[in-house]
């Protein structure tokens, strides 16, 4: 197994500096941005912001994250992105040759208003039959931890597992008291880096 695979098991993550290019960036972004511009002008609700006494607590009822599913059927240039060989190699070096592409975000955290999260697993949004569906993060923009970036607990795939319950939407209480989000690992990302977790990583 490669340092990644070990990093990642043990770990439940991998924060991949510097995947993509300046250049690819800047082709990324401007898709990215162009695809926004779409969905702001359609007459679709495209706030995916979570409801539950979590969000109210970290938000105040009042937040924005525009969303869209499969970005990759509106936009050649991000659809080579999945395709790039830096995050091939890197994703293979978790799960091995077999990859598969479930299904793509695009979510957009607009300035003073983004919508946070709260600590939670992804595996009840779409759990596989043997857990091997992992989550990969691509930045188009810098991610601060002032600006709210996203933290983890190491380890906490390992510790957990499955759990019954959707933990975002306030279910598993115990849980989230257990490991509140302001001593979670704060992982700051600049445009280029990838963050892959396990469905289970809180």
């Amino acid at each position: 197994m490669s340092d990644i695979g070990k990093f990642f098991q043990e770990n439940g993550y991998y924060f991949a500096k510097g995947v993509y290019s300046a250049e690819e960036i800047k082709a990324m972004e401007s898709d990215f941005d162009r695809v926004v511009d779409q969905l702001l002008k359609s007459d679709e609700n495209v706030n995916a912001r979570w409801g539950g006494r979590l969000m109210d607590a970290l938000d105040g009822g009042e937040s924005v994250i525009i969303h869209t599913h499969n970005i990759q059927s509106f936009s050649g240039v991000w659809m080579q992105a999945f395709l790039q060989e830096k995050f091939l190699d890197v994703t293979e070096a978790i799960l091995g040759p077999d990859i598969m592409l479930h299904h793509s975000k695009l979510f957009c955290k607009p300035p003073e208003t983004g919508s946070p999260f709260p600590m939670h697993q992804d595996w009840q949004y779409f759990p596989s039959v043997k857990d091997t569906m992992i989550a990969a993060i691509i930045y188009v923009s810098e991610a601060t931890d002032e600006m709210g970036c996203v933290r983890v607990y190491p380890g906490s795939h390992k510790e957990l597992g499955r759990m019954d319950g959707m933990m975002g939407s306030g279910k598993n209480a115990e849980v989230t008291d257990r490991y509140p989000i302001e001593n979670a690992t704060v992982l700051e990302a600049e445009p280029g880096d990838v963050l892959f977790f396990s469905y289970f990583t809180l």
